[in-house]
């Protein structure tokens, strides 16, 4: 008789932490296979969002049967998903419970760059590890590259998805005119942002049946406290470094200082980041001991909820399984 041996079993769990001010908590999301031996560098990886969408939004939703943190888990990582303060489950200024145009652009990405690190430090305590792996999506990417330049020695490896970096055009987050404390952002309205980066005959397929309503339903739970129906709030800060920053021709940190492996993924349709804005980033990382930029056909900004989003999660996992042994 075969015994029938069932599959690990993923343990997931949120919490809040402090953050790097006495009123704010940070959330993070945690998941990792129960039969995991012990905790080591190699196989952690923590996790940062993009501008708009939080953690939970961009990397936790169940869609074919598994998120990307499920199958991050599945493969043998610890994984850890961060909010910055003002998305998903972490405390939000008071600004942003009073209209958005009585408040100046909250949360820039100095300031999540700190969340950022109280986060990790609390994760090299909790899990007794010196290092771990970043990943940032998006403006996730000035978080993480930010850290990963300035805290070089608590970073293992660092994995760019569609990096947010200089740009000579301007960039679509960005509409002009006045900003206020946030945006009000529509899930429903998005969809058709985010589908118009695909060539048209690509764009019904882009995201398969099913997927978006999926996608929908966990951004906006993300943002309950909202008094806009339909709608989360999403700080301005990220638009106010665009402007600052990455129109200006002024980068917010220095990738000759990263002095860790750098995975980079592009996606091919990408009209938010394009792929000459991530291979002229990629270029500027002259201390990686090693570099790899890895451009994804088929997708936009959003490939990592696209049907194409499994060779995203390929490349990154054999990325970070090049140097790791496998799980037990």
């Amino acid at each position: 008789m075969v015994e029938n041996v069932s599959s690990p079993r993923i343990v997931a769990e949120s919490r809040l932490i402090a953050g790097s001010a006495p009123d704010v908590q940070i959330n993070l999301i945690n998941k990792h296979r129960n039969d995991l031996q012990g905790f080591s560098a190699e196989r952690t990886l923590v996790m940062m969002h993009g501008a708009t969408f939080s953690s939970a939004s961009l990397f936790d939703v169940a869609v074919a049967g598994a998120s990307f943190m499920d199958v991050l888990a599945q493969a043998g990582y610890d994984v850890w998903a961060v909010d910055a303060r003002g998305y998903g489950g972490s405390s939000r200024p008071a600004e942003m419970s009073r209209p958005p145009e009585e408040s100046a652009p909250l949360v820039t990405a100095r300031t999540a760059v700190e969340d950022f690190g109280a986060a990790v430090e609390f994760v090299c305590r909790h899990r007794d590890i010196l290092r771990v792996n970043v990943l940032g999506m998006s403006w996730g990417a000035t978080i993480a590259g930010t850290f990963a330049s300035e805290v070089g020695e608590r970073v293992e490896e660092l994995i760019l998805v569609t990096p947010l970096w200089l740009s000579n055009e301007p960039l679509r987050i960005d509409a002009g005119g006045p900003l206020g404390g946030y945006r009000i952002v529509s899930p429903r309205a998005f969809e058709a942002a985010w589908r118009s980066a695909a060539p048209e005959h690509a764009r019904q397929d882009l995201i398969p049946d099913g997927w978006f309503e999926v996608w929908e339903k966990a951004t906006l739970a993300t943002d309950q406290a909202s008094l806009y129906p339909g709608a989360i709030r999403a700080p301005s800060g990220a638009v106010q470094d665009v402007r600052r920053h990455w129109t200006a021709g002024k980068p917010i940190y220095d990738p000759a200082a990263i002095i860790c492996p750098v995975l980079i993924v592009a996606a091919e349709w990408d009209a938010d980041v394009r792929f000459d804005m991530a291979h002229d980033l990629f270029v500027r990382l002259v201390g990686a001991p090693y570099k790899r930029l890895v451009e994804i056909g088929q997708g936009t900004h959003m490939v990592l909820m696209e049907r194409n989003r499994r060779q995203v999660f390929d490349a990154i996992i054999g990325y970070l399984g090049e140097r790791v042994m496998p799980a037990a």
